[in-house]
């Protein structure tokens, strides 16, 4: 007993965690935290299952299905893939594609159980395609995620929007804006946040 207290005796009797355990817990929190894939035990299984996606372009008409992640790792040529479909088609700009926004696109065709292209409205805009749309649009933010390549608006065709805003909200890992009269959905990776 520390300090007299009945909580110290239960403090006494408690199995300490085995080694082990405590440091594959630790290694995944510190993944975590530094913004770097799980690599805990229970995220190793995860982490070898490939990653696919598909996207079209709706301005473009350009398609991608592409592997992004395997074997724990993202893929390089994939990722410039993705860079280049998600462009400003405006301005032509490219910009890194945040791939924990791609995760969540998985996660979400994942939990939809569809196998089909995302079309992809808006992805990633210059500061002057964001900054003509702001002007003109009031549901465009001056400082749009887009901007930074953490966000997307899309549609699956096929599935309801509604279908793909609520199935988004509930993953709980981003933004999600639901735009009925557009018929699309946004989708960032900010707070967890709804309109």
């Amino acid at each position: 007993m520390l300090d007299g207290s009945s909580n110290s005796i239960i403090a006494s009797t408690r199995k300490p965690m085995p080694r082990r355990r405590f440091l594959q817990l630790l290694a995944g929190s510190s993944a975590i935290a530094a913004g770097l894939p799980d690599v805990s035990l229970a995220a190793t299984k995860r982490n070898v299952i490939p990653r696919e996606l598909a996207f079209h372009n709706t301005h473009t008409g350009e398609q991608v299905s592409l592997t992004y992640f395997e074997k724990g790792e993202y893929l390089t040529d994939a990722l410039q893939e993705i860079d280049n479909v998600f462009r400003d088609h405006r301005t032509g700009d490219v910009h890194p594609i945040d791939p924990n926004l791609l995760n969540i696109l998985y996660k979400l065709q994942e939990t939809l159980q569809v196998n089909k292209p995302f079309h992809i409205i808006s992805g990633y805009r210059s500061p002057w395609s964001n900054g003509e749309l702001h002007a003109s649009s009031n549901g465009v933010a001056k400082n749009s995620l887009h901007m930074q390549g953490k966000a997307v608006d899309i549609r699956i065709e096929g599935v309801d929007i509604l279908d793909i805003r609520n199935t988004a909200i509930a993953l709980q890992q981003g933004g999600v804006g639901y735009y009925p009269s557009s018929d699309f959905v946004h989708i960032d990776t900010g707070l967890a946040r709804y309109w």
